[in-house]
């Protein structure tokens, strides 16, 4: 390099490192630095100003596109506990029967099957945000109706109750009050819709038991008229007159035909409801009901995918329908969806068609999730179940030797129907043949093989199928169960905390940690912000309660034996097959 010339990286006087050098070597000889030149002093604080400069320009930036992308985003505004302005849609999604170890039993198994990561999670993973406790006002264990009016109308009720208070005397529901609000409602469940939880949504009587007045009056043939706008489910045997084939009614009456007097859009076929488009070709008020009883376990329904829709279809079906029939409304929409069949499931202690059935829900919320992050009204899931059912165990002893530490998702993966499904087929070949013991000894293990996968069954699980072919579900269940070592407690409900679920876990603040299960029902109606409609509706339900010929639409009061026979009833092994 030639004399004189400055090597291309050298530093400049004024840098910082090259003032921070001075300073070091005066610190090492003793002798204080000489001061720079004014000029050279006005060029550093010149550096300082545009450096500074600089940071806050990129920072202002920055503030401003973030404020564009909220201000341009369609997914709900945050929200820490405050109740929304303005319109808004909330989707209320109740996962009937299922407790946490419904959870760990699906993933486990969804690992399994799909060859997954171990910290493969579920949606319902990602959006859990506290867990409720579920006694109703009768037993520290509930049942769905008393669970369900928790819900409904805030408040603990007995066991059988379907909005109707300790008392006997009808509360007014959070759909009653969203309707009289000016919100569209609807609901959609995988069983009959005269079921607990959706009848507690939109009809009020004193037992469970009573799903023909149920039916009557969710078509609006009650004290309040009509309080739903679409309705997609099971329980068409309950529309039906005793006259006609396929229905289950006590009376002549047919409510299909009384529907369309309180303009009703009814359908009840698969075609028909393909005809609606995922929604989009929808007109309110509509009725469908595709089973005559309960939708079939969703590990079943799939082999017959052209005759019933499954929950994700027809979530995705009412959250179109409601969203452009409130496209001009000032008020949302108010929507509840249930996987109804992961209690029955429980019931049974079939670990096939649970895991199932959870994956149903848990694609039915994703699509929720999906609507309300393209939507551009704002809106909110909030998502829990009424109980437990089971007494569900990813785990069970075989034998009073110590216990493995071991579960076998393996064995569910090769179940290709449920443990009902298998009993019906059982049920139907006793029926029609008329077989002997040894047709039958060889009829079974082909039977168990081709749609539960087992393999390997057991004379004595033969002989006991064979000798009490009442309790095949049971039975069935139980051969997938203790070979995936997958363990059960009871055939009925438990007492354990359920989950709680949100899509904004800020916009449900009011729900985290641990609740009543009330305090989910009076969320509801807070967020819709309907608490002086409740109000309104329970009176004049109240008002309405007038006894005619020694009876009112409630029903008459139940006794405890009453309420029992209902409750026995459900868990029975033949629950179901009366209109199969």
């Amino acid at each position: 390099m030639a004399r004189g010339e400055e090597p291309m990286l050298t530093r400049r006087p004024s840098s910082h490192n090259d003032e921070r050098a001075t300073e070091e070597d005066a610190l090492l000889t003793g002798q204080r630095p000489t001061r720079q030149p004014a000029a050279s002093r006005w060029a550093r604080y010149r550096e300082i100003a545009l450096f500074t400069w600089g940071l806050v320009a990129t920072a202002a930036v920055i503030v401003l596109a973030v404020v564009y992308q909220h201000q341009t985003s369609k997914t709900t505004p945050e929200r820490h506990g405050e109740r929304p302005n303005g319109k808004r849609n909330l989707v209320f999604m109740v996962s009937d029967g299922m407790g946490p170890t419904s959870l760990a039993l699906t993933r486990g198994w969804r690992q399994y099957v799909n060859a997954l990561p171990w910290d493969d999670t579920l949606v319902l993973d990602k959006h859990l945000i506290g867990n409720s406790r579920t006694r109703s006002s009768s037993s520290l264990v509930t049942d769905s109706a008393a669970g369900a009016t928790a819900f409904s109308c805030g408040h603990k009720s007995y066991n059988g109750a379907i909005s109707v208070m300790p008392d006997h005397s009808p509360c007014g529901s959070v759909m009653e009050a969203a309707k009289r609000a000016g919100y569209t409602t609807g609901l959609v469940v995988t069983t009959r819709i005269t079921d607990a939880t959706p009848a507690c949504f939109a009809s009020h009587v004193r037992t469970r038991a009573m799903e023909d007045q149920i039916a009557e009056q969710l078509i609006g043939d009650g004290p309040l008229g009509r309080n739903v706008d679409l309705i997609l489910g099971g329980g068409r045997c309950h529309f039906l007159p005793n006259t006609t084939a396929g229905g289950c009614r006590a009376d002549g009456r047919d409510l299909i035909e009384k529907a369309d007097e309180h303009d009703w859009n009814y359908i009840g076929t698969r075609e028909d409801f393909d005809g609606l488009n995922l929604g989009s070709s929808v007109k309110l008020p509509l009725l469908g009901l595709f089973a005559p009883t309960d939708i079939p376990f969703e590990i079943d329904r799939r082999h017959v995918d052209d005759e019933y829709p499954s929950l994700e279809e027809m979530a995705k079906t009412a959250l179109r329908a409601l969203k452009d029939a409130t496209k001009d409304s000032d008020q949302g929409f108010f929507l509840m969806i249930e996987g109804s069949r992961i209690d029955h499931a429980g019931h049974n202690n079939d670990p096939a068609a649970q895991v199932h059935e959870v994956l149903a829900y848990d694609r039915a919320m994703q699509a929720v999730i999906d609507f309300l992050e393209e939507d551009d009204t704002e809106g909110l899931m909030v998502a829990t179940s009424d109980h437990e059912t089971g007494g569900l165990a990813s785990a069970r002893q075989l034998n009073v030797n110590y216990p493995e530490y071991l579960w076998y998702p393996d064995v569910l993966a090769n179940a290709t129907h449920s443990a009902e499904h298998t009993a019906r087929l059982y049920f139907s070949h006793l029926s029609s043949s008329q077989p002997s013991k040894a047709d039958l000894r060889k009829y079974l293990p082909k039977l168990i093989n081709d749609n539960l996968g087992i393999k390997n069954v057991t004379p004595e699980e033969i002989e006991y199928l064979i000798e009490h072919p009442i309790y095949a579900p049971w039975t069935l269940a139980d051969v997938i169960s203790k070979r995936s070592q997958t363990g059960w407690s009871t055939h009925g409900h438990s007492a354990v905390d359920v989950n709680i679920y949100a899509s904004d876990r800020h916009a449900a603040k009011k729900l985290q940690g641990n609740h009543e299960n009330t305090e989910v029902g009076e969320f509801l109606r807070w967020y819709l912000d309907v608490e002086e409609e409740v109000k309104e509706v329970t009176k004049e339900l109240r008002d309405k309660l007038e006894i005619s010929s020694g009876e009112s639409w409630l029903g008459p009061i139940p006794s405890q034996e009453d309420l029992a026979k209902v409750e026995t009833h459900l868990m029975s092994p033949q629950r179901g097959f009366e209109q199969a």
